[in-house]
């Protein structure tokens, strides 16, 4: 999600905007995902809702800015034509280098260094386990967020105490865990399961840690449907997922990643999209 700079400097607030682009194995993809955008920020907007407290729960503080003021007896849209629908106002935040990563179910890169180590991130697992299963307790696993267009790190709990110091790096490990295990009781709920997570946050000016950027969405997260997961007797059918795997898929039965990327074929394109629409739908109906 870009950001792009408002008028009103002064209140340090900016636009965050979600695009329909897609992106796989480090390359964007054409053409997008019609609608992708909207549906992202509807959910982000949702999750931070919900988070903030509108569920019972204690109020996780976010980076939303209100989006219209009052003129005289008239509200006054802040978020241009262009773009509305697919863009927050938010504070700007003194951002955090750490991605926080939380991973409740043993798949991805993490399946694939257990089968070589038994371990995720360097943590110690039981034998056993196979790829989809749930772990025993969810994991936080940070990642150092490297400079634009160089590939994020995964990093210790102990690297990220050096990195940010050890108060923020237990309160980043702990706000994560929260939210992972606050949000996948709600997907249950819904007849999903929240494999993995990751979230961002920053300080804002009072020195609060806040939630920012977008948050639980199919771009940041691995959502399964829970009922193919108990029923599946593979993998594919285990894993029935809700974001851009359709893409990933197809690109690496279609392309051996040298070069420009093919064109994405019309039908995957519309199965994508509704995977992202059905995971917004039965989320929040």
């Amino acid at each position: 999600m870009p950001k792009m700079s408002n008028e009103s400097t002064a209140r340090r607030v900016v636009k965050l905007v979600a695009s329909d682009r897609v992106s796989a194995f480090d390359h964007v993809l054409s053409p997008g995902i019609p609608d992708k955008g909207v549906l992202l920020t509807t959910l982000s907007l949702w999750w931070f809702d919900l988070l903030a407290g509108s569920d019972g729960g204690r109020g996780i503080p976010n980076h939303l800015a209100a989006d219209h003021v009052l003129r005289g007896d008239d509200s006054v849209e802040l978020i241009p034509d262009a773009v509305r629908g697919r863009a927050m106002l938010v504070r700007s935040l003194d951002m955090q280098p750490i991605e926080c990563v939380v991973r409740g179910y043993l798949t991805g890169s993490g399946w694939a260094e257990y089968q070589a180590s038994r371990t995720v991130c360097g943590i110690p697992l039981p034998d056993g386990l196979t790829d989809g299963d749930r772990l025993p307790e969810p994991l936080y696993t940070p990642a150092y967020k490297a400079p634009m267009g160089e590939h994020d790190e995964n990093i210790t709990y102990e690297r990220s105490v050096e990195l940010v110091g050890e108060e923020t790096a237990a309160a980043l490990r702990d706000l994560s865990l929260e939210i992972y295990r606050r949000a996948a009781a709600v997907a249950e709920r819904h007849g999903l399961i929240l494999a993995d997570t990751k979230f961002e946050f920053g300080y804002d000016a009072e020195g609060v840690l806040t939630l920012a950027d977008e948050v639980l969405t199919s771009d940041s997260s691995r959502y399964w449907d829970a009922e193919a997961w108990r029923a599946g007797s593979t993998p594919a059918e285990r894993m029935a997922s809700f974001d851009k795997q359709i893409v990933r898929d197809w690109l690496a039965a279609n392309w051996d990643k040298q070069g420009e990327p093919p064109a994405l074929p019309d039908d995957i394109v519309t199965r994508t999209r509704a995977r992202y629409a059905e995971l917004l739908s039965r989320l929040t109906s």
